[in-house]
């Protein structure tokens, strides 16, 4: 494929577990952008009492899911003679998505070991700080809801080398996290983020229509 000289930098999107004890081991980034990202909002209305006063009162921010859809196709690589990580086609790539959904390994025989020694009470593993990536303006934590991977090819040792999956991520506000984790300054950074866009916004529109041309968001 030729590419022009002044054809700007295309960014990746990716999907980012921040886990200390394995840093490495789920970190997605796409090697096709979604074509289409589906957002879902609900806005969450407080239930306090108050009457027709406090009809308006927001609890908090919406509840928002993102659905997006992957394709991953590791066909052209094969032609130059790349066959995927430990040669395995697409499989590596696929497990580094599905290890946002797993607890680690490490944690899971330290808690058995707990068990085994009489342990009253073993703190169930929690997922790592997943991250949603799409440009800088966009850059959310989420909990992964359903993860969904169909593989369509596979070379001769059954490795997949095409497969499209689609993943529906809830994205965690500061009123599902606690001050002290990092997902809560990155969703309030998110939002800021998101307020200066609007104003913005906003303001040339209402330039647009003291001047006579209508701009619709």
């Amino acid at each position: 494929m030729t590419n022009f000289p002044g054809s700007p930098k295309l960014i990746k999107g990716a999907i980012v577990g921040l886990d200390l004890f394995n840093p490495l081991a789920s970190i997605a980034i796409f090697q096709y952008n979604p074509e289409q990202i589906s957002r879902s909002l609900a806005p969450q209305y407080s239930e306090a009492g108050g009457g027709r006063a406090e009809a308006l009162r927001l609890a908090g921010p919406p509840a928002e899911t993102i659905s997006a859809n992957l394709t991953l196709d590791l066909a052209d690589q094969m032609e130059q003679g790349e066959a995927g990580p430990l040669g395995a086609g697409l499989t590596g790539y696929l497990a580094a998505l599905e290890m946002l959904t797993y607890p680690k390994s490490l944690l899971v025989a330290a808690n058995q070991v707990l068990l085994q020694m009489g342990t009253m009470e073993v703190i169930p593993p929690a997922a790592p700080l997943t991250l949603f990536i799409y440009g800088w303006k966009r850059v959310v934590p989420v909990k992964i809801e359903s993860l969904s991977i169909t593989e369509t090819m596979h070379d001769p040792a059954l490795n997949p080398i095409r497969a499209d999956v689609s993943v529906s991520m809830k994205v965690l506000t500061y009123n599902d996290l606690a001050i002290t984790h990092p997902g809560f300054w990155a969703f309030m950074a998110h939002q800021v983020v998101k307020e200066v866009l609007a104003t913005v916004a906003s303001v040339d529109n209402v330039g647009a229509v003291l001047g006579g041309d209508v701009k619709l968001i």
